[in-house]
């Protein structure tokens, strides 16, 4: 051998040989699965599958907007028709608060004539009065001053029922609370008295009664309430 091959590094005995390096994914194969499977379902679909999608949704929310349409509606028309009947039902309230003053005098003309004077019926004729040749100046249409005054009554009587019973037809009622516990929304307060044996707060007396229209109070009873003795 020559000297200049002895003289050569060892280094440069050999050529390098340079090898390719391994890049190895650090990822694990679940995850690139499920990435590929993500990429997948990211590819567009179908345009009309998606028209499809819209419509249903629009058809949902329009269902849910004529539902709601539809019961406000029904109760538009529950409200009219209970206010229609109110109307109509209260609709004689202010006459039938005037008309009640009449009733009330009616009532107190009838309370002023004492049922003694027209409760018993006229006494028979005696054996004398029938025996008895009738005078020249009576007629048999001829009547006594109380029997004129039971007419009257009588006639008063039935004017003041039959003005009830037109009230009762229109739900006009009376009532008396005589014995009730007081109620500032049906009973007006005229007066207090300690009366021993009565609850306090109890209406002991009804100077007058009161009236409903259904369950409406159209004129409130006028009382006297038993006030406490201690």
């Amino acid at each position: 051998m020559s000297s200049r091959a002895l003289a050569r590094p060892a280094n440069l005995a050999r050529p390098m040989v340079m090898t390719p390096r391994r890049h190895y994914s650090e990822k694990a194969p679940e995850a690139e699965s499920s990435e590929q499977a993500a990429k997948k379902e990211e590819k567009p679909s179908n345009p009309e599958a998606e028209k499809l999608k819209a419509k249903e949704a629009e058809v949902v929310d329009l269902t849910s907007r004529l539902r709601y349409l539809q019961a406000d509606f029904l109760n538009l028309q529950r409200n009219s028709a209970r206010e229609k009947e109110q109307t109509r039902d209260f609709a004689i309230t202010r006459f039938a608060s005037d008309l009640l003053e009449t009733v009330d005098v009616l009532a107190l003309a009838l309370k002023s004539v004492p049922t003694s004077v027209v409760g018993p019926e006229p006494a028979e004729p005696t054996a004398e009065s029938s025996t008895s040749p009738p005078s020249e100046t009576s007629s048999p249409t001829q009547k006594t001053p109380l029997a004129y005054l039971q007419e009257l009554h009588t006639g008063v009587e039935m004017t003041h029922r039959l003005l009830l019973q037109t009230l009762f037809k229109y739900h006009v009622k009376p009532f008396d609370p005589t014995g009730d516990k007081f109620d500032p929304n049906r009973h007006e307060a005229l007066y207090q008295a300690p009366i021993p044996g009565k609850e306090p707060g109890s209406v002991i007396d009804c100077q007058k009664i009161g009236y409903t229209i259904k369950d409406r109070v159209l004129r409130a009873a006028q009382v006297g309430v038993a006030q406490d003795t201690s």
